[in-house]
């Protein structure tokens, strides 16, 4: 099970239609996924419509025992393929800047009763999408402490370095603190008008800046996006022109993210001896 937090510390980027075309993508492709709605706002949660659950995130977050994680996970009116922890407005409340270590441990903890499903069968989920909130506070920081990779989201505009930047250091200071196996997948860079000089410009910036963390591919501003969210279906089931390329787009994204998560995993794992004794020291 590969886990991918995906966020961005600037608002508005389109970091959960990223997330959204991601699992558009999986299911597309028969990968089983579980979407993680930590956004407050539940955007994923919406548009994923599922049917109404015991429990939400907000329970897990605080008691992420396998009952009360099994019944905050429901279908998505997507089909099978895609399932979601269902989000809650209450997860506001426990977004606190230092929650501690316990409580930031507590989503990992949920998780790894998610694998308990896989064990006995019963819920394969090859791929866990973390819908994180533009907030550097418990919500995101329990993602990347959970998370194997962490995907950066920004758009070609005039602080989409900073705000990059902002997320890059986050996720080296949970590595540094928290989770040694962490790894940045890559900056995505999202609504991008190829004719648009200053979005070309933006682009460049950025890659002057992060190197080869920038996606080769960036994700097109197409209507189609926001058409497929309103009527709660997959871009890759949308069938327009527009939808067909950005469904495109987000193919190759997954592509890149699935070999970054091998490739990471693969590398971590080669040193294990030296990780254990950092780890007891």
């Amino acid at each position: 099970m590969q886990t991918v937090a995906v966020l961005s510390l600037k608002g508005g980027v389109g970091k959960t239609t990223v997330v959204l075309g991601l699992a558009s993508a999986a299911l597309r492709r028969g990968a089983r996924t579980l979407v993680v709605d930590l956004d407050p706002q539940c955007n994923a949660t919406a548009t994923l419509d599922p049917e109404d659950t015991e429990t939400t995130l907000a329970d897990v977050l605080e008691s992420p025992r396998l009952p009360v994680v099994k019944s905050a996970i429901a279908a998505s009116a997507w089909g099978e393929g895609v399932d979601i922890l269902v989000g809650s407005e209450e997860t506001e409340e426990l977004n606190h800047p230092n929650p501690g270590a316990r409580r930031l441990g507590n989503l990992s903890r949920a998780l790894q009763e998610v694998n308990k499903y896989i064990e006995e069968g019963e819920l394969p989920y090859e791929l866990v999408l973390l819908d994180c909130p533009p907030s550097l506070g418990r919500l995101t920081r329990s993602a990347l402490v959970a998370a194997g990779g962490a995907l950066l989201v920004t758009e070609p505009t005039l602080y989409a370095v900073s705000g990059a930047q902002r997320a890059f250091d986050a996720i080296a200071e949970t590595r540094e603190q928290y989770n040694p196996e962490l790894t940045t997948l890559g900056v995505v860079v999202n609504r991008v008008r190829p004719r648009s000089y200053e979005h070309q410009f933006r682009i460049q910036e950025l890659r002057e800046h992060f190197g080869s963390l920038v996606l080769p591919v960036a994700l097109p501003d197409r209507l189609a996006v926001q058409q497929a969210q309103g009527a709660c279906m997959p871009i890759h089931q949308w069938g327009t022109p527009g939808a067909r390329e950005v469904a495109l787009a987000f193919n190759l994204v997954l592509a890149r993210v699935l070999r970054s998560g091998r490739r990471a995993r693969h590398e971590f794992a080669w040193p294990e001896s030296d990780g254990d004794e950092a780890a007891d020291v």
